[in-house]
């Protein structure tokens, strides 16, 4: 639980950069927005979303996996659970995603005139449409390797629920560990997968290897249509907060009293979670 305090906080940290970035994207695309305006969305908030972006789909594969790796009390599963080790996996994804992508706000753009609809593309230099074609692919390889764990994480928990029907207390276990994967998993796939299918020829129609004028007009229309759906996972992130952290599950049924008549049966099902944690579960829970 340690553990997916630490990425469910970076997941809200992710959130807060895309509400964040979100009023200058709609303004644009709404073509309210003054020129200025435009440009630093091009440069600054669109970035800003894409670093958002990956960010949370880089958490939410931790917590699929740690949600699974719960479950499997070997060494080498203990030794992923560790707090430090989670603290350092964080660092590392969030500057690795500024490495990638904070380029693109600082390489150099073109003298554009002013027009009523500004394409990002169109204020890039050669050498930052170019960086801007390799941090796509970067962010495509960091999303399989998302994938990847998530597909993995949710095939060994359904494997775990299938074998454990002989048990009823491991059936009960294995089930909730089998939900909370499913669910998080089926978010993930219904916000991202949509978007990198039309993410790379969209990016080749940007880097003109694709010149057909009513084919960049389709996927530039795939492409912001799927981008929505990546958006929503902000819709989906407080339902994972609710079930998955117990502070934020009981401050909001402070707030709505109507939800408390299921606190009774969440106080058992944590105890029983801990009762089944090992002893090293315990001191990450200290640690914390």
């Amino acid at each position: 639980r340690c553990l997916a305090s630490i990425y469910l906080i970076n997941l809200l940290v992710a959130d807060l950069l895309l509400l964040l970035a979100l009023p200058f994207k709609i303004t644009k695309d709404l073509g309210v927005a003054p020129w200025n305006l435009m440009v630093f969305h091009c440069q600054a908030s669109a970035v800003t979303i894409y670093i958002s972006l990956y960010a949370s789909i880089a958490f939410l594969a931790f917590i699929i996996t740690d949600r699974y790796l719960q479950e499997c009390h070997t060494v080498r599963s203990l030794r992923l659970q560790e707090v430090g080790f989670a603290r350092l996996l964080s660092l590392v994804v969030w500057l690795l995603l500024l490495l990638i992508m904070v380029p693109n706000m600082a390489l150099p753009i073109k003298q554009v005139k002013e027009q009523t609809y500004l394409s990002c593309s169109s204020l890039k230099k050669d050498i930052s449409l170019h960086w801007h074609t390799l941090t796509v692919f970067l962010c495509m390889a960091l999303f399989l390797n998302a994938s990847a764990a998530t597909l993995i994480s949710s095939t060994l928990a359904v494997k775990k629920l299938l074998r454990s029907r002989s048990d009823p207390k491991l059936w009960a276990n294995a089930r909730r560990v089998a939900a909370s994967v499913a669910a998080v998993a089926l978010a993930y796939v219904f916000s991202f997968v949509p978007y990198h299918v039309v993410r790379t020829p969209y990016t080749l129609a940007q880097t003109k290897l694709i010149t057909d004028c009513e084919t960049k007009k389709r996927l530039f229309l795939g492409k912001e249509s799927t981008l929505l759906l990546s958006v929503l996972h902000l819709c989906f992130d407080p339902l994972i907060f609710f079930y998955l952290n117990a502070p934020f599950r009981h401050t909001i049924r402070k707030l709505f009293p109507c939800l408390g008549n299921h606190a009774i049966r969440d106080a058992k099902e944590e105890a029983a979670e801990e009762m089944m944690q090992p002893a090293t579960s315990a001191q990450q829970e200290a640690a914390c």
